[in-house]
């Protein structure tokens, strides 16, 4: 059975989503680590959108939780948390991709990785985000 090929959007998720269980690790030595175990081959373009996720964690977790109605950044899942957190990136720092794929996109590794519940929360949080705040062009 051939290997599926994962987008870079998905790369960059699950380093992403490895940090919040390494969170003594930078994202370079996960990304080193997985390259390593061949658990994930990790292309420059993902390499640049996860390093870039945590360069700006702290204004990407402050996003997040201003458009968080009832629900505190602890509660969310993990799964949730990392594919807000690369969609936030994506929106407020990357320029390139269109602001309905990033959402779309966001939405689809949910489905794969996460909830059902997962998938609607991260539509709802990046809507809300798009709606009411400057994103990139």
């Amino acid at each position: 059975m051939a290997e599926k090929k994962l987008s870079a959007r998905e790369q960059a998720f699950i380093v992403i989503f490895e940090k919040s269980f390494n969170e003594d690790m930078t994202m370079q030595d996960i990304i080193s680590c997985a390259a390593e175990c061949e658990n994930v081959s990790v292309s420059e373009k993902a390499a640049a959108l996860a390093v870039g996720t945590e360069e700006n964690i702290t204004e990407i977790d402050s996003i997040i939780e201003s458009h968080l109605r009832g629900w505190s950044k602890a509660r969310i899942s993990k799964v949730a948390l990392a594919a807000l957190r690369l969609g936030v990136y994506e929106l407020k720092f990357s320029k390139g991709a269109p602001v309905g794929v990033i959402i779309s996109e966001s939405v689809n590794l949910c489905k794969t990785y996460g909830s059902q519940e997962d998938k609607s929360f991260v539509n709802g949080v990046l809507g809300s985000f798009v709606k009411n705040e400057t994103v990139a062009e």
